[in-house]
């Protein structure tokens, strides 16, 4: 059985970047929904033995086109939230470390000019969807975007998300309705970089 995440901190915590109302609609509702939905498809498919990337990675297995959509759909809506609510903390480190670190400065120059390639990538994904700072086995580092729930996992690429940075208007939109690049620059301040420097650890190093 696939399960949400319980969330690490109050409702509250996360204030004043993401509202209390927010939370509890987007993590409660939403990500309620995508939980519930994805094991029913997963149940059905014959699949819900396989870890949730594992089935991601496998959608083009699933013959039936009607459930392999909603696999993707439900399936990344489910993994896409987990990882967005687990990295937030009211008291995040403000850094990364270690390997982190230092593949962030090779690639991108600085931590700030990271921010910055990710926040207008996620400023200009149009309609709803996700930016992402993604890694493969081998500890290089990419950001991307995706539409609705899609995610690097279900695209085949290899490249496994370390940062989820959610664009769908039900993330934001109760507190900074129209204006997504005050949340996005909001998102930076809650997203807890040891949580980050850990997750790109496990994966490749």
């Amino acid at each position: 059985m696939y399960e949400q995440i319980k969330l690490p901190y109050a409702t509250d915590a996360l204030e004043p970047y993401i509202d209390k109302e927010t939370v509890e609609t987007h993590h409660g509702k939403h990500h309620a929904t995508y939980t519930k939905n994805f094991n029913d498809l997963a149940e059905k498919a014959g699949m819900a033995n396989l870890s949730a990337e594992e089935l991601l990675a496998s959608l083009d297995k699933v013959s039936d086109e009607t459930l392999r959509k909603g696999l993707r759909n439900q399936g990344g809506g489910y993994y896409n939230h987990n990882l967005y609510f687990e990295m937030f903390s009211p008291n995040a480190a403000k850094e990364p470390t270690g390997a982190l670190a230092t593949a962030i400065a090779d690639t991108f120059g600085s931590l700030d000019a990271l921010k910055e390639q990710m926040s207008t990538a996620a400023a200009g994904q149009f309609g709803s969807g996700w930016a992402w700072l993604s890694t493969d086995k081998s500890g290089k580092l990419a950001v991307s975007t995706s539409l609705n729930q899609d995610n690097p996992i279900s695209e085949g690429k290899g490249m496994i998300p370390i940062i989820a940075l959610d664009v769908w208007e039900h993330a934001y939109y109760l507190k900074y309705k129209n204006l997504r690049p005050d949340y996005i620059k909001a998102f930076w301040e809650i997203l807890d970089w040891s949580k980050v420097s850990a997750r790109y650890e496990q994966i490749c190093c």
